[in-house]
């Protein structure tokens, strides 16, 4: 029997069968007995009806279908004790009394109030909604009190995945008229249980330190309230085993393994102390690689030649995949569908060398027979297909499939992608079934600006990675700041005609009224653009470009040097452009994980109409490696760039100036030629620019968690050239030879919420007197 107080804690506690077996047995005194001679005694019981009292909602025969004793049967005291036991087993009942009165049962029962609403008191981090999706009482359902006390554990369990262990919920009632209540889940959230340390055991050729970087545990740090990764979340650990061990195998540790994680509990149970204990293993390196063809049409020898695996080189299984694609791809292209490529790996131990043998072999016929793509309520089936390299119909691959899997988590629109394959309809037909769930792609974003002159301005922008569901994305920006006024329109479709090209559209207008200059400006832009792949690694871009820009006098009217005026007095120059850029980008799929290169090259001819002609070149080099087991980074980065005007002459707002990230140690704008006529002290940018940087990042000691890192840099750039600005009459320029610049400095690295900032210290070794120098500055630090 199930008894609850107004206002007080849902208590569950039933009668023992015993006792009611004994109370019923009493109030039968005086029925007939039958009697066995020789044995003893045992009691039965004849009704001529049955009564049942204090029943609303469900019927009688419904309670007598539980109870199971017909009019007129002879029942025991046992069998009158089991129907009590059934009609409470039913859960429908707050109370149920059976009392015999001569030849009638009465059966009293008491029904379980309905439940008039749902609330949930004291909780903060969860919102109602997300708690109300967890609970199994509903409003209008029949009260139960086992089900509160589950959902009241599904709540503290919901709140122990989010780390928060000492989260405590107490289900409570309101009793209301009409047999109803209110129920009221009374919320202790607790802190969050932090990880206060982490620790890891049997590491030897890598530090803690760098391991603890790869984990998605984070230690808490100055900034817990706002970091969430330090929080314990123990499925959180079975992910950070998986990825210690990626981290090994794409280094040559084919033997590492966890041993063991061990989680402590602080006994203030605000935190944990985990352990992993691990074994690291032997490096292995590439030994011979060798391709042995079983497949008749296919050549070895011409398959063997694509392959850029190369003895030394040290072993990682996506290496061995990325050459597996390679002759899977040839194979294609050779009409040879259903060839399968399987690695033999035999293990060296004397030389720690893994001997990697590609057979060729002819796999089973199996097709793919369709694709089905479900949960994607926004997303348009097609964006999800164009990630598949096969269609209905194809030969079935694998790895083909596990690829697509790949490229729909990196479109950043699903929370989860699950890509499996099942047989279809015939045992050679395989179906391709794509579960997702999406989550939100857009947003908006406002901003302000105050000036003492102009007063405040609306900064306005709206983006949408997956515009209407087509994977397209959409930019829209309106500023109306005071000093920087900016209208753009971008647009890119990634899978042009549904292949992989890329298009782009561009349509900009901007105003400008500079304090740091003496003029403002007016500049239009529409462009258009189409990016595709030419290899593996590299990508070139076609674009067409219509610009339209100006220099006009500043409204506060300042100081001008003659070069400046002559730029304004050109008025609006339009120009045509056509141009190309070439990429190689060796940092996602090359040989060694702690080395990468960047490469670019780009051209611009303007000249198809409008009333200026001019070549413009630009190129950027960037390399990085990791030495010292991976804890010092080297960074190392060139660009040069040059504008060749055949028509016209370039004017300050076209040609190269130096900014922040160029050249540390000076103010952007700060060396360079300058105007310094008519008492005028003007940058004038170049045509000519050359930069090169080296940097190193290093661990300071500190704890990691912190997220605080040193670095040492050396800057060498320089800025000239101001072309036929320097025959403008009264011109006075100074600085518009080749002079590098040198710079040395120390940087502090800080990963906060709000992003990487990075603080620079400098030094300029050799400078101009004219330049502005700058010994501090604070910037958003910029990844390779």
């Amino acid at each position: 029997m199930n008894n609850y107080k107004r206002n007080g804690a849902v208590t569950s506690s039933r009668r023992k069968p015993a006792l009611r077996t004994a109370m019923v047995a009493a109030l039968l005194a005086g029925t007939t007995l039958v009697t066995a001679p020789d044995m003893a005694f045992s009691q039965s019981y004849r009704f001529n009806s049955v009564q049942v009292d204090g029943n609303a909602r469900i019927e009688t025969g419904t309670i007598l279908s539980y109870a199971g004793i017909a009019r007129g049967q002879s029942v025991s005291a046992a069998e009158l004790n089991d129907a009590y036991q059934r009609i409470v087993a039913s859960g429908l009942f707050e109370t149920v009394e059976i009392v015999p009165r001569g030849g009638t049962l009465v059966i009293n029962v008491v029904e379980y109030p309905t439940v008039n609403r749902i609330r949930f008191e004291g909780n903060r981090r969860l919102k109602d909604d997300a708690l109300s999706a967890i609970v199994q009482q509903q409003p209008r359902l029949v009260f139960s009190p086992t089900k509160a006390e589950q959902d009241a554990a599904a709540i503290a369990q919901a709140y122990a995945e989010q780390g928060r262990l000492s989260a405590r919920v107490t289900p409570r009632i309101i009793r209301r008229s009409d047999n109803r209540v209110d129920l009221v889940f009374e919320i202790f959230e607790g802190r969050n249980s932090e990880i206060n340390r982490i620790g890891i055991v049997g590491n030897n050729v890598y530090s803690d330190r760098r391991l603890r970087r790869v984990l998605e545990s984070k230690q808490a740090g100055l900034l817990r309230q706002l970091i969430r990764r330090d929080t314990f979340v123990e499925d959180r650990l079975q992910f950070d085993q998986q990825v210690l061990r990626d981290f090994y195998l794409s280094r040559g540790y084919i033997d590492f393994r966890t041993t063991a994680v061990n989680s402590e509990l602080a006994r203030e149970r605000d935190g944990y102390f985990i352990t992993f204990n691990v074994q690291e293993g032997q490096q292995f390196k590439f030994g011979n690689v060798t391709v042995v063809s079983e497949y008749p049409e296919a050549d070895a020898a011409v398959y063997e030649s694509v392959l850029k695996l190369r003895p030394g080189v040290v072993y990682s299984p996506s290496l061995v995949e990325n050459a597996i694609a390679r002759m899977e791809t040839l194979a294609l292209r050779e009409g040879l569908d259903f060839l399968r490529v399987e690695p033999q790996i035999t293990r060296n131990d004397r030389d720690l060398t893994l001997d990697v043998e590609f057979v060729l072999t002819k796999g089973p016929r199996i097709f793919v027979e369709r694709i089905d793509v479900e949960g994607n309520t926004t997303t348009l089936d097609r964006v999800v297909r164009n990630q598949f390299r096969v269609v209905e119909g194809d030969p079935f691959n694998p790895r083909q499939i596990r690829e697509a899997a790949e490229r729909i988590r990196a479109l950043g629109f699903f929370e989860n992608a699950a890509v499996n394959a099942r047989e279809g309809s015939s045992p050679d037909q395989v179906v391709v079934d794509v579960d997702v769930q999406e989550k939100p792609t857009g947003s908006l974003s406002f901003g302000g600006t105050y000036s003492t002159n102009s007063g405040f301005g609306l900064a306005v922008s709206f983006s949408e990675t997956n515009f209407l569901g087509r994977g397209q994305a959409v930019q829209l920006t309106l500023s109306g700041a005071s000093s920087n006024r900016t209208y753009g329109l971008q647009f890119r479709e990634p899978a042009f005609l549904g292949r992989d090209v890329t298009f782009d559209f561009d349509l900009g207008y901007s105003e400008t009224e500079t304090d740091n200059a003496p003029y403002d400006t007016n500049g239009g832009r529409f462009g258009l653009g189409l990016t595709f792949p030419l290899a593996e690694r590299s990508r070139l871009n076609l674009r067409y470009t219509l610009e339209m820009s100006e220099m006009v006098t500043a409204v506060a009217n300042p100081v001008t040097g003659n070069v400046v005026q002559a730029d304004i007095a050109q008025g609006r120059v339009w120009a045509n452009s056509l141009g190309y850029s070439y990429t190689y980008d060796s940092r996602t799929s090359g040989l060694d994980p702690n080395k990468g290169f960047l490469f670019e090259f780009g051209q611009d001819y303007a000249g198809l109409g409008g009333n200026t002609s001019y070549i413009k070149t630009e190129a950027r080099a960037v390399a990085q490696t990791r030495i010292l087991n991976e804890e010092v980074t080297l960074r190392a980065s060139v660009r040069g760039a040059m504008l060749n005007y055949t028509k016209g002459r370039s004017r300050t707002i076209d040609r190269f100036a130096l900014l922040e990230d160029d050249i540390r140690g000076f103010t952007p704008d700060g060396i360079g030629p300058r105007d310094i006529s008519n008492g005028a002290n003007t940058a004038l940018g170049g045509n000519m620019v050359a930069v090169a940087s080296f940097e190193a990042e290093f661990p300071l000691g500190l704890p990691e968690e912190y997220g605080i890192s040193g670095g040492a840099f050396y800057d060498i750039s320089s800025v000239w050239d101001v072309g036929a600005s320097t025959g403008i009459p009264g011109a006075n320029v100074i600085g518009n030879n080749m002079s590098a610049r040198h710079v040395i400095g120390l940087s502090i690295f800080w990963d906060t919420p709000i992003g990487p900032l990075r603080f620079n210290f400098s030094k300029a070794l050799r400078k101009q007197s004219f330049d502005d120098e700058q010994v501090f500055n604070l910037s958003i630090r910029s990844e390779f």
